[in-house]
């Protein structure tokens, strides 16, 4: 008896830890495309430094995890008295680049992701037909203490508006956006490879829809 109750408390323990877990993860609020934001005629232009701008990136299945970056091609945004009004950036798909492998590896799973692999051109990304993905600024406000950044994320030709939380700090003539680690459904951007939710068969080998993402933008004052 006394070892059914430990087995039982055991269990609870590891729900209860597996759901604060989950209720941690920033998932994304997303919903349909939204109405872009407009720059008031006071607004100053910043231009995104695609060399100190990144997107990283985790994607997870129930054997492990694997992590990288993609890279940002351009982008701007408009503020008037550090107040960000409006903003658009364009995101190269061609630099998708996992970090946590070597060799044939890393570069296996970059063609596999990428699209490149005759045969696989559509389980990911197909950077031949999609070389880019587009994010433009809906709304910023500040909600429960966190200021929330609202866009709309264009992948494969596919557009959802998503909400996460963002840091924004001014120095100088630059500006850096760093957001929190937060998660959008792949799916529903049409990114269904080893998607359980989209393909009944799979059993463990499938690959977690939620990818986890975090980005840091720079841009310095337009000249």
């Amino acid at each position: 008896m006394k070892k059914n109750i430990v087995k039982i408390f055991m269990a609870v323990a590891i729900i209860a830890g597996t759901s604060s877990c989950k209720n941690n993860e920033n998932k994304s609020n997303t919903q349909d495309a939204q109405e872009v934001a407009e720059a008031s005629n006071e607004s100053v232009a910043y231009t995104v430094d695609p060399e100190a701008s990144e997107i990283e990136w985790i994607g997870k299945k129930p054997a492990g995890q694997h992590m990288g970056t993609i890279g940002f091609a351009e982008g701007t945004f408009m503020a008037n008295d550090s107040l960000i009004e409006s903003g658009n950036f364009t995101i190269d798909m061609t630099s998708i680049n996992v970090t946590d492998l070597e060799g044939d590896d890393k570069s296996d799973l970059e063609a596999h992701l990428k699209g490149t692999v005759e045969g696989k051109e559509g389980d990911f990304f197909n950077i031949n037909q999609y070389p880019e993905a587009t994010f433009e600024v809906t709304d910023l406000k500040e909600s429960d203490g966190k200021t929330m950044l609202s866009g709309n994320l264009t992948i494969k030709d596919k557009t959802n508006n998503i909400t996460f939380p963002v840091s924004i700090k001014k120095s100088d003539d630059a500006y850096t956006i760093t957001s929190d680690e937060f998660t959008i459904d792949r799916t529903n951007w049409d990114v269904n490879y080893g998607s359980k939710s989209v393909f009944d068969s799979l059993g463990d080998n499938f690959i977690n829809d939620d990818i986890t993402l975090k980005f840091t933008i720079r841009a310095d004052k337009k000249a």
